[in-house]
């Protein structure tokens, strides 16, 4: 009997064993030696990716990166069917990407939490794009205005980063959400202080500079003194002192200050 069950075993195990060279051929020929030729938005990108599924369309890395051109020429639905085929053949891997781009490129913000709590219960904590999931999931109660569940993340993602990293490696971005999450609570000092923390990190953060403004003046009613600095921010802004992130260019972040919105004039 044992030597049965030893036999089934490395049955199983070379059959797997083979059929992940064969995979891993496959990915090479179609990835490093045919797509990654091309840029993601160029045809011949789509075309090798094409014929990798082709070749086996249980692979995951092709399902990711034939969404990837979609996702960042705003083709949300085609993007999601085929990242949703991504994580079907790679769950542990793609899960949590996924929630994140629910979160910053459909802005889905239900759905892109399931996924986020999901991966975060099947698999642990994890990076998307320099944040962990706690970061998402805060911007995602803050775009559904649960500003105490907002509140109760961003801030474990500071300690989180403290605890692990130290304090000079917090985001500004944290800084810079947790004072929108108390502008939104009315509570305009608290925001104000954050805001200051932002722009210690990141001098002259265009959009970190306009809401301490719009703080402020909720705090002392001095509409001079908010147009002086808005307008102020507008001109970092104009110098590109603005948001940074790797999908920044792509999408709106929540809270991205549309200055085609604000009227400067006195």
């Amino acid at each position: 009997m044992k030597k049965f069950l030893t036999l089934v075993f490395l049955y199983f195990f070379f059959n797997c064993f083979s059929q992940n060279v064969k995979q891993d051929s496959i990915i090479e020929k179609y990835t490093r030696k045919c797509a990654y030729q091309f840029h993601y938005l160029a045809q011949g990108w789509e075309d090798c990716i094409n014929e990798g599924l082709k070749a086996d369309s249980a692979i995951a890395i092709f399902w990711h990166h034939k969404a990837l051109p979609l996702w960042k020429t705003r083709k949300y639905e085609l993007a999601l069917k085929s990242y949703d085929k991504a994580v079907k053949y790679n769950r542990k891997e793609y899960l949590g990407r996924r929630g994140f781009l629910k979160c910053i490129f459909l802005k889905n913000y239900a759905d892109a939490l399931k996924d986020l709590d999901a991966a975060t219960k099947e698999y642990g904590d994890a990076i998307q794009n320099d944040h962990s999931y706690d970061f998402y999931k805060s911007l995602c109660y803050l775009q559904l205005n649960d500003f105490d569940k907002a509140l109760k993340l961003m801030q474990s993602e500071i300690d989180k980063i403290k605890k692990q990293s130290g304090v000079d490696w917090v985001s500004p971005l944290c800084y810079f959400y947790t004072g929108i999450i108390y502008y939104e609570k009315r509570d305009y000092k608290s925001a104000v202080e954050e805001l200051d923390k932002a722009l210690k990190l990141y001098p002259n953060f265009s959009d970190a500079e306009y809401y301490k403004a719009l703080s402020l003046y909720k705090i002392n009613n001095d509409f001079k003194t908010y147009l002086e600095s808005a307008r102020l921010a507008k001109k970092d802004y104009d110098k590109g002192l603005t948001f940074k992130e790797g999908d920044s260019p792509y999408e709106k972040y929540p809270y991205e200050v549309n200055w085609y919105m604000i009227n400067l004039d006195d």
